[in-house]
């Protein structure tokens, strides 16, 4: 259990149908003694079963989990504002969250995780949310992505400049910018953070991960993105099983999601409103070792089949390598809890045994 002293508290979190959402709050029944208010829509993300199904959920009392239904691309209404009553935190993950559906279809994302934030921290100015002095947080969740690739010898720092590479890290880049301005100009007590990539149990089967175990599973082959050469003939080639032509694999650090919500829990006691926190894994891999890995766990490495795609010419927009430091916040004193190697291997034991999770489709 972690040390909490901050009893009866009521925090809303948004996106709660979603992968974050619905293990932060897995964290905060086992953490605290919270009353939840869980703020959900379905969409390509949100799925009620990750609540409904969640057999954490369902051993603590139904009265710590209130479900209130709203898109927040419109403005709480007042009918809504009632049933969320007073609350002392907000944990904001309501979001558009993927890469190529955001350079497919940009505007969505605007709208969700623009628009959406600032219906929330207009909510939250105007009354929903206590006072910074009465302990009132509003925690603002970011990404990597706002900054962009990294340097093979670089990690960002939290005081770096955003360069966002696609449509989605631009609209996580506009959340966090609102976000701030609000510290700024109206002092709500917003804490803000940039996550490294997330995985866990389930997590959308559009996620590498998540794919992965699809593909290996039914013996189909995962692609793999990373820059090809020249055949022998001096051909340009878009995409080769030949690993001898591949360089420049996508690259990244990782972290499971009960350490996030672990990060998101200690920040709302020890983070200092308009301040951004990095949150960070230990471990980097290329995606290939990724695929590996979890073949491995799978124990089907022979069902492993990997084909290589043209990072640039396939994936305009997205970023080789992210990375963030993590210090921090790890001199206040966090300590990711759950190591790689040990999450990794429950999350696919798991989801093995909980198909539905991995064959929902892409």
């Amino acid at each position: 259990m972690e040390d909490n002293n901050n009893s009866n508290k009521r925090v809303l979190v948004t996106g709660a149908a979603g992968f974050v959402g619905s293990h932060f709050i897995e964290h905060v029944l086992k953490n605290t003694d919270w009353d939840i208010i869980a703020m959900v829509r379905t969409s390509t993300a949100g799925d009620l079963h990750r609540l409904g199904d969640n057999d954490v959920v369902k051993s603590y009392p139904s009265g710590r989990v209130k479900l209130v239904y709203h898109n927040l691309v419109d403005a709480i209404p007042n009918h809504t504002s009632a049933k969320i009553g007073l609350v002392d935190y907000i944990v904001h993950f309501a979001a558009n969250s993927h890469v190529q559906r955001s350079i497919e279809e940009p505007v969505p994302f605007v709208y969700d995780t623009v628009v959406g934030t600032v219906n929330l921290l207009e909510w939250a100015r105007l009354g929903g949310l206590k006072s910074s002095d009465d302990g009132g947080r509003f925690f603002n969740f970011g990404t990597d992505e706002q900054f962009g690739p990294a340097s093979d010898v670089y990690n960002f720092k939290e005081c770096d400049a955003w360069r966002p590479s696609n449509p989605y890290a631009a609209a996580k880049c506009g959340q966090a910018a609102f976000g701030y301005s609000y510290f700024v100009t109206f002092g709500l007590p917003v804490i803000s953070t940039q996550t490294m990539n997330i995985f866990g149990e389930r997590q959308n089967p559009e996620k590498l991960i998540s794919k992965a175990m699809q593909k290996i599973y039914n013996g189909e082959e995962m692609t793999i993105h990373c820059k090809i050469s020249a055949n022998a003939d001096g051909d340009g080639v878009d995409e080769t099983n030949d690993k001898s032509l591949v360089s420049e694999i996508g690259q990244r650090h990782w972290l499971h999601v009960r350490n996030v919500s672990s990060a998101i829990l200690f920040l709302l006691d020890k983070g200092v409103p308009g301040e951004f926190y990095n949150v960070c894994g230990f471990d980097e891999f290329d995606n290939e070792e990724i695929v590996r890995l979890v073949a491995k766990a799978m124990a089907m490495e022979d069902k492993l089949k990997l084909k290589y795609l043209d990072f640039h010419k396939a994936r305009p927009g997205h970023d080789r390598r992210y990375a963030l430091d993590g210090s921090k916040l790890a001199n206040l004193g966090w300590v990711p809890p759950v190591k790689f190697e040990e999450s990794l291997d429950k999350m696919v034991r798991w989801t093995l045994d909980n198909p539905q999770w991995m064959l929902g489709g892409e």
